[in-house]
């Protein structure tokens, strides 16, 4: 039975990264892991807010890229935060046909991560 899916998001630095994911976004960082403590990278990080976990890491393993969807319960506000904040978004906050209000963001290495709420008749 699986349980949940935490997306792994591999970056170019840690330190671009930690500043984004926490002093932008608003995510903690709960854990770090780096073979020789006296250099930034290669790192993996773990990131949580509200239950959200991303997993960040810079070690060079062949993988480039991810995108990541985060539902969240309020898309708007969560949106306001960010541009209060200066980040920049992929477009505005939208009302998809697939019935979601997202908006995105695009990480140092040009990760996306997309905020979304369901907009549906059969959302809570």
């Amino acid at each position: 039975m699986l349980k949940i899916a935490i997306p792994e998001i591999h970056v170019s630095s840690a330190r671009a990264a930690k500043e984004f994911y926490s002093t932008r976004l608003g995510f903690a960082c709960i854990s770090s892991w780096r073979p020789d403590e006296t250099k930034d990278d290669p790192c993996y990080m773990v990131f949580v807010r509200d239950g959200v976990r991303l997993h960040v890491t810079s070690f060079r393993d062949g993988a480039l890229g991810a995108s990541v969807y985060i539902y969240v319960d309020d898309v708007d506000a969560l949106h306001a935060e960010f541009a209060s904040k200066g980040i920049e978004t992929l477009g505005p906050v939208a009302d998809q046909t697939w019935e979601t209000r997202e908006f995105g963001v695009t990480d140092p290495d040009q990760n996306k991560i997309r905020f979304g709420k369901d907009t549906s008749i059969h959302s809570n």
